[in-house]
């Protein structure tokens, strides 16, 4: 398989090939590649070279791998993309539906700002897959709220996923003065980031929407370190690796697989996101409930199993690296 660095949903990917569903584990190969197509489709290239029977990986793009993947598929090759679509019609996908992930949020963002007023919107990686459908998802609750208006532009701003870029744009929104005039901000995952810039600057906050992620959630939950705090986690599970090693495990044995008949790619198996707030009590045990994981590092997802797609345990996935 093709991994990313230390991104923790292919960390847990590499549980899932320690701790897999049968006791003849197969043999796994294990290679990093960053977020650059060219760098990816290269490792593809390379386990192909090794005689693979399957290849599991999170595409950056949904298109510029397609040369690497019909190779595969000359060769045999099973090929499965986690985290994220391809365009290749012989790869199958496995992924949270981020479209009703970004629809989620901001639907909870704009009810909590009384459908009018001004959003910061911080996106992901311009280009990947999960960044495109969160679009299409936070314009389409938009859509359902003609007194929002999105700033700084209708498309926002990237943050690239990456925490220190993060914190120079909400850093400089709050020193622009524009925060003054904000009543929500949608985040794309770098969500504590923005809470503590919030807060180093002594600002009131806004309803924010985020992920599922340690750091979030526990911000979340202390009414003490930060009072008046309003958000909301949407769950994008970093199980998905765990679930593609198994994927990739019945379809080299030949078993049926059952797809999702309403995801706009062939061959995809969809996960369902959910929401969790802190403004009632439901929402707050909700949010408790995903604090389950002694050691588990702040800036990973909480979600760490599937039902029905994963076998290893929390504990075994955060020994991963």
């Amino acid at each position: 398989y093709v991994s990313t660095y230390n991104v923790p949903k292919l960390v847990v990917l590499s549980s899932a090939m320690l701790y897999g569903p049968s006791p003849d584990n197969p043999h796994f190969l294990n290679e990093d590649a960053p977020l650059l197509g060219a760098q990816v489709a290269d490792q593809i290239r390379d386990l192909i070279a090794k005689d693979v029977d399957a290849i599991v990986f999170n595409p950056n793009d949904p298109d510029a791998l397609n040369p690497a993947l019909e190779e595969a598929k000359a060769a045999g090759i099973t090929t499965v993309a986690v985290d994220a679509f391809t365009n290749n019609a012989d790869t199958y996908n496995l992924y949270n539906n981020q479209v009703n992930y970004a629809y989620l949020g901001a639907k909870w963002l704009f009810e909590q700002m009384g459908g009018k007023g001004n959003v910061y919107y911080m996106r992901g990686f311009a280009g990947h897959p999960a960044d495109t459908d969160r679009d299409e998802g936070f314009k389409k609750a938009l859509a359902e709220y003609p007194d929002i208006k999105v700033l700084p532009t209708a498309d926002g701003e990237h943050t690239g996923w990456d925490p220190a870029k993060t914190t120079e744009l909400i850093n400089n929104w709050i020193s622009s003065g524009q925060y003054d005039n904000t009543q929500g901000i949608w985040t794309s995952g770098m969500d504590s980031q923005v809470v503590d810039a919030i807060k180093a600057a002594g600002k009131e906050y806004v309803p924010i929407v985020g992920a599922d992620l340690g750091a979030f959630v526990t911000q979340l939950l202390d009414e003490t370190n930060y009072p008046g705090l309003k958000g909301a986690a949407v769950t994008n599970t970093a199980a998905v690796g765990g679930a593609g090693v198994n994927l990739a495990l019945k379809l080299l044995n030949g078993e049926q697989v059952q797809t999702d008949s309403s995801a706009p790619k062939p061959n995809t198996v969809l996960l369902t996101p959910v929401v969790a707030e802190n403004v009632t009590d439901e929402g707050k045990a909700l949010l408790k409930s995903w604090q389950s994981v002694p050691g588990l590092d702040p800036n990973w997802p909480l979600g760490l199993q599937i039902d029905g797609w994963t076998s290893y345990t929390p504990e075994q996935a955060i020994a991963c690296e």
